[in-house]
């Protein structure tokens, strides 16, 4: 049983010293479908396993592995799951056990655990491997006594391992679990999709042809749909969603539709268990005959496959199942006879822990899919981006609203922007774009923009209508005489801290120009995640996958000389988020950070780590430091002290990444995020325009017309700029609190660093919420 400590202000604060696996055996698998980002929780559970003084042992081969015994059951080691963080699939195996589907299965799994002493399980593994657990957990009690009766084992045995307790990890990349807004490998999947989405529309725009895709997700079309949204895709189909008889015809008209706009190519996705109204499968064949005899287009058909399982896994899943293996961890460990078999999973931003057959059961009916958070988030942001003229006549508001973005150029910031125009023009909105920032816009470098005019920017990297950092301060005359020659009603700015600041002056001056008493919304897109009143901004995970790709070769050349440590340097100005959660994903040893001061004993010591870390069988190194860690700690510094401190042992190297980390195409979660984000913020443009409109004009005036719209913990949230003042550092123009920050001793621990690690969020099992259906559009 853990103790609580007091904290600031009288607070509990629960530390995981206080919790021991002294004692204990925890068992890890993987079972079913394999996923990428599977070995990140292997490894996370592993590591923390040890960390906290318990056996840990790999189960191989799943549950097969288990029934059979034998070499299949192994202790593991720390340096066992080193390297295996990059790696795609499952290291340890994975295999569909028909035997432990039965009683007589079972009770062999049972007696080789009781046999090494295991009576913690930690499952990795889609509702079919969590449910058969939870079964071999029901049955334990059982199943002790008849190994009893048969005198397998002693009755000192039974008493020694009176209780099993599991907790589970969703490893899927069909994302098909509800009380997860993620499963692990999903988001790798999309990145292998994107991949070839992008590749498919290079050769297409040159034939003018129509390519249909099929991705995986035989009950679930999660990847369908998402993909299509991050690609722009003219048509999705998807087996929670069977379309109406003469669905046919409305694909093809919408497919005439963009290619009279002198769009030169068309993408249908289909999930390859997509079905018609008549329980009728949609193959991509019959899609191709469609599309061939009705229009006569050029078409293609592309099967991904297991193409989609494969590869190394993004930052995102191994950040994810790095933190849900330490929480799977920390769940066995308080764990007790009445506590029911869990799953921890993600809800929003943060780890949460769930009954694990509440989650099974709703996912027993797949159609119960549909309901889930996240699945819904996605599906209503497609329809509100689908448009066919035939359907019905837009809406006319008589509103002009203006997008610009500020600040440095973030991938996903042209998503945000193809999003709040079309979603903008379906409110009936004239809508206008403002190149280059501010500077544009007292320039009055703004015209009106078409639902055409933003067509294939899903995956365009950088910034399309260009972005400056220029703040209104000094212009505000200008810039509202613009907002009054072009009749601006609202304004919807994307980008990063320059973004917010630009927000906070237009508010401050309504006092002195009426002008700027219109709403007025900032979308948070910046690689550094430095804006406060968000845990997360656009681009930062495509910044985060340009990091951890890069340390990944860098970790292999290491790996071929032996004796080497790499220091890297991110960018972040002052924000530690890239170089901390880079460090995560990509294994770092150690992260130097400004929120985190560091002195020359720490230097030492790291260097001390290092030269022990040699003695073993992983002869490599990796460190990373923030650009404005510390001004005379600088990385020719850093890597002048370890190489001289590490001569003879090990030997240095240095790399600046600098702008590489803001360019390339958005990763799927940059271009979902920023689709949804400036869909949402539009709609609440809209909402304020209507209450803010009386005697013929807009005058919005209040703090509430004036906001973030961010994601905070589990929810995303509007707040007024002028609030967030207080929480803000504007001399290092970073949040004065940061989540990320609990995120760096999970880091220090699997790299075997001693340190203390607040759980004070863990240890609430919670009910599984389940999003109310809407009316049917």
């Amino acid at each position: 049983m853990s103790v609580s400590r007091a904290g600031k202000g009288g607070d509990t604060k629960k530390l995981f010293e206080d919790l021991s696996g002294t004692g204990k055996s925890i068992g890890v698998l993987t079972s079913g479908g394999d996923a990428q980002g599977m070995n990140a929780a292997v490894r996370a559970v592993v590591r923390m396993g040890i960390y906290v003084g318990a056996k840990v042992y790999f189960i191989h081969e799943g549950y097969q592995g288990m029934v059979d015994g034998g070499d299949n059951i192994e202790e593991a080691s720390w340096e066992s799951v080193s390297s295996m963080l990059q790696v795609g699939g499952t290291v340890i195996g994975s295999a569909r056990c028909k035997e432990f589907r039965s009683h007589e299965g079972r009770l062999k799994a049972a007696h080789q655990l009781v046999l090494r002493g295991i009576t913690n399980l930690c499952v990795i593994g889609g509702d079919g491997s969590l449910t058969g657990a939870n079964l071999f957990r029901e049955e334990w009690s059982g199943l002790l006594e008849e190994l009893v009766r048969q005198g397998l084992i002693d009755e000192e045995a039974a008493q020694n391992n009176s209780e099993l307790h599991i907790v589970g990890m969703v490893g899927s990349i069909d994302n098909d679990f509800c009380g997860t807004d993620m499963t692990i490998g999903t988001d790798s999947a999309l990145h292998r999709i994107i991949e070839v989405v992008d590749a498919i529309m290079t050769t297409a725009q040159s034939h003018q042809r129509t390519f249909v895709l099929e991705v995986m997700g035989r009950h679930c079309g999660y990847l369908a749909l998402v993909s299509a949204l991050a690609c722009g895709a003219d048509w999705v189909l998807i087996p929670e969603m069977p379309p109406e008889d003469g669905w046919e015809e409305h694909m093809c008209q919408k497919l005439s539709e963009n290619r009279a706009d002198k769009k030169r190519l068309n993408i249908i996705i289909v999930a390859e268990g997509a079905i018609d109204c008549h329980n009728k499968p949609i193959t991509t064949n019959h899609i191709k005959e469609l599309v061939v005899s009705c229009l006569g287009f050029d078409t293609r058909v592309t099967i991904l496959g297991h193409v989609q399982r494969g590869g190394t896994p993004s930052a995102f899943d191994r950040i994810l199942a790095s933190r849900m293996g330490v929480e799977a961890v920390l769940a066995l460990l308080e764990a007790s006879d009445s506590t029911p078999a869990c799953v921890v999973s993600l809800c929003g931003n943060q780890a949460v822990r769930l009954p694990l057959m509440e989650c099974v059961q709703m996912v027993s009916a797949y159609v119960s899919l549909i309901f889930c958070r996240s699945f819904e988030n996605n599906l209503n942001t497609y329809k509100l981006l689908s448009y066919h003229k035939a359907d019905s006549k837009l809406p006319n508001s008589s509103f002009n609203v203006a997008v610009l973005n500020v600040g440095a150029p973030a991938a996903g910031m042209n998503a945000a922007v193809r999003s709040a125009v079309r979603v903008g023009i379906k409110e009936g909105h004239k809508m206008f774009a403002v190149n280059d920032g501010f500077e544009g816009f007292y320039k009055g470098q703004i015209k009106e923009i078409t639902w055409g005019d933003v067509a294939g920017w899903t995956g365009q990297g950088g910034s399309i209508l260009g972005t400056k950092r220029t703040l209104p301060a000094k212009h505000l005359d200008k810039i509202a005489e613009q907002i009054r020659i072009h009749n601006i009603n609202a304004l919807l700015v994307i980008g990063g801290f320059e973004a917010f600041e630009c927000l906070l002056q237009l508010y401050e001056a309504r006092t002195s120009h009426e002008d700027f008493c219109i709403p007025m919304c900032v979308l948070p897109a910046t690689i550094s995640n430095n804006v406060p009143g968000t845990d997360l901004s656009i681009g930062a995970d495509t910044s985060l996958n340009a990091i951890v790709e890069t340390c990944d070769r860098i970790k292999q050349s290491a790996s071929g000389t032996k004796r080497r440590v790499f220091i890297i340097e991110t960018m972040g100005g002052y924000c530690g988020y890239l170089a901390s959660v880079g460090g995560l994903a990509a294994g770092a040893d150690t992260v130097y950070i400004y929120e985190e001061p560091f002195n020359i004993r720490d230097l030492q010591s790291n260097v001390e780590h290092l030269t022990e870390k040699m003695k073993t069988g992983i002869q490599r190194g990796l460190v990373l430091r923030n650009e404005n860690s510390n001004e005379n700690f600088t990385t020719d510094f850093i890597y002048q002290l370890y190489s001289e401190e590490g001569k003879g042992v090990f030997d240095c190297r240095k790399n600046v990444l600098g702008h590489m980390q803001q360019g390339g195409a958005p990763s799927p979660f940059d271009r979902n995020f920023g689709t949804k984000i400036a869909a949402k913020a539009i709609q609440w443009i809209s909402r304020k325009l209507k209450e803010s409109y009386k005697d013929g004009k807009v005058f919005a005036n209040t703090e509430d017309t004036a906001c973030l719209l961010g994601m905070r913990r589990r929810t995303m949230a509007f707040q007024p700029v002028v609030q967030l003042k207080d929480e803000t550092d504007f001399a290092h123009r970073i949040p004065k609190e940061q989540w990320w920050l609990k995120l760096r001793p999970l880091m220090k621990i699997l790299a075997k660093y001693k340190t203390s690690y607040d759980v004070s969020d863990s240890g609430q099992l919670e009910p599984v919420t389940r999003v109310r259906p809407k009316k049917a559009d």
